[in-house]
This record gives structure tokens, sequence and C-alpha cells, in this order.
């Protein structure tokens, strides 16, 4: 199925998985958890279910009204959704989240708050 493939300090790369599980947890590092970002669009983030507490770089941040919200740590798929199943991912949501997701992010803490910064490349 094509997807998008986001791992950390990368831009998303489109590729093609096996739509099983075994493929999928291979991508991710371990057992997988599915996210729903945003309920106006029919796809699911597929990461790690233990990425934080496996200690996997963080990757990308969640927002929701201009606020993060969660923070997904490890490489993650973007999938389209079928009633029933994972499938491709249309061309509108992928590039959608392309855009979404180009600019890596950066974490850190600076006086007990988490600080998020996007990666620009190119700049001197």
């Amino acid at each position: 199925m094509k997807v998008l493939k986001i791992e950390p300090g990368k831009v998303p790369e489109r590729i093609d998985v096996d739509n099983e599980l075994a493929s999928l947890q291979s991508i991710v590092g371990g057992y997988i958890e599915v996210l729903y970002p945003d309920a106006r669009r029919p796809v699911g983030l597929i990461c790690n279910e233990e990425g934080k507490n496996c200690n996997l770089e963080l990757n990308r941040a969640l927002y929701k009204n201009g606020k993060p919200y969660d923070i997904i740590a490890g490489t993650f798929l973007v999938v389209g959704l079928s009633e029933e199943d994972f499938t491709d991912l249309r061309e509108e949501d992928a590039a959608y989240f392309e855009k979404l997701f180009h600019s890596p992010e950066k974490f850190g803490r600076f006086a007990g708050r988490l600080i998020i910064s996007k990666v620009v490349s190119g700049g001197a």
C-alpha cells in the first residue's frame, strides 16, 4: 500500500509497504499504535506504541488549535483508512501530510518548558 514514512530528522518519504502486521512493526520498530490526527481525513498515523518508553528519538509534534498535544517518538507511517483496514493514502492526503510534516523538529527543555523548533535546511 502507498504510505508516507516519516523518520526523525528527515522529510517525509512516499513508500510502498505490505499491509501486514509484521511489515508495519518492522518499520516502526515494535508494537504498533494507531493515532487519528484529523477527523476530516481518513488517515491513521502508525507509530511504535512504546516509542517514548523505549527512548526512541522524538520525531514530530501533533498540534490542535496551534498548541502541541502529543509528540510521536520514532519512525511513523501515515496510512489511508477504509471501513475495515489500512489502505493506500489518497493523493490529497499524502500532499497534505507531506507539507504538514515536511520540516523535521527538534525538542528540548528550557526553564522547565518544552521547546519545539523546526529544522530549516539550506540556511547559512
